[in-house]
């Protein structure tokens, strides 16, 4: 089926793609997710991300040419096929990665494709971006589900390699717009556990307008194979992962600020 002839269910306009297609890199898509926003998912992982984070379970997709180029039109074909179901589980589609603010014009245009088929959207980022992130991409995400590495600046580039600046500028630019945000942190013993470093960070989080939740998401090692499959050393061999115990005393305190926890 051409999405040239597409339409909304229910009627509406058609969605037309643009006359010059706009291509990006595609690692992968997930058609079942359920952790990636509300509902039941379709996640589109795009290849590439300027962040170098240690923990990082997908090392294999931080180059951007080592996804599949495609047109946006070739996505939408796919997401459109599962669109009746997506709306039924009151699901959507999740841009995730890599980082997808690594390749703006591609999901700003698949962003505003999902809407014109009437799904929710939703963006899985760090919010780090060389270049200003534009409006229109922003308008065409109903939630954002912005990973915080960390409030302390040195621990942040030791994690990432890259500044906290980028990330928590585009926090405070969610919060102006109350854009809906699902805030995520990576407990990392020894890395990013400290009480201060956990304390500001909630403090902050606590100050944005939008915040439905916080996610406290404990440290795993499951992409360590993956490291070493591309002759990269993983630094984090023996850090140990959390316990329960320790993951809740970190929730609570982000609860302790009055946010909702999970």
């Amino acid at each position: 089926m051409s999405l040239n002839a597409f339409r909304l269910e229910g009627g509406g306009r058609p969605f037309r793609p643009r006359n010059e297609p706009v291509t990006g890199y595609v690692h992968s898509v997930e058609t079942g997710g359920t952790v990636d926003g509300p509902g039941w998912r379709f996640v589109v992982f795009t290849a590439g991300c300027p962040l170098r984070c240690l923990y990082c379970h997908n090392p294999d997709i931080c180059v951007k040419t080592s996804g599949t180029k495609r047109e946006v039109s070739q996505v939408l074909e796919e997401i459109a096929g599962y669109q009746s179901f997506l709306k039924r589980t009151g699901g959507g589609v999740t841009i995730s990665g890599g980082e997808p603010l690594a390749q703006p014009e591609f999901v700003t245009a698949l962003l505003e494709g999902c809407k014109a088929l009437g799904l929710h959207t939703a963006l899985d980022t760090s919010g780090y971006s060389v270049i200003p992130v534009g409006q229109r991409l922003l308008d065409a995400t109903d939630l954002v589900l912005l990973d915080l590495k960390s409030h302390d600046p040195f621990i942040f580039r030791r994690v990432t390699g890259v500044s906290h600046l980028p990330s928590f500028e585009f926090a405070k630019r969610l919060s102006d717009m109350g854009k809906p945000m699902w805030i995520r942190f990576v407990l990392v013993p020894e890395l990013t556990d400290a009480r201060r470093n956990v304390g500001n960070l909630a403090d902050f989080v606590a100050t944005l307008n939008g915040v439905e939740r916080v996610e406290v998401l404990p440290f795993h090692k499951m992409g360590e194979e993956k490291w070493d499959s591309i002759g990269r050393k993983y630094e984090l061999h023996e850090t140990p992962e959390p316990t329960p115990e320790e993951a809740e005393a970190v929730r609570a305190i982000f609860r302790s600020r009055g946010l909702t926890v999970y």
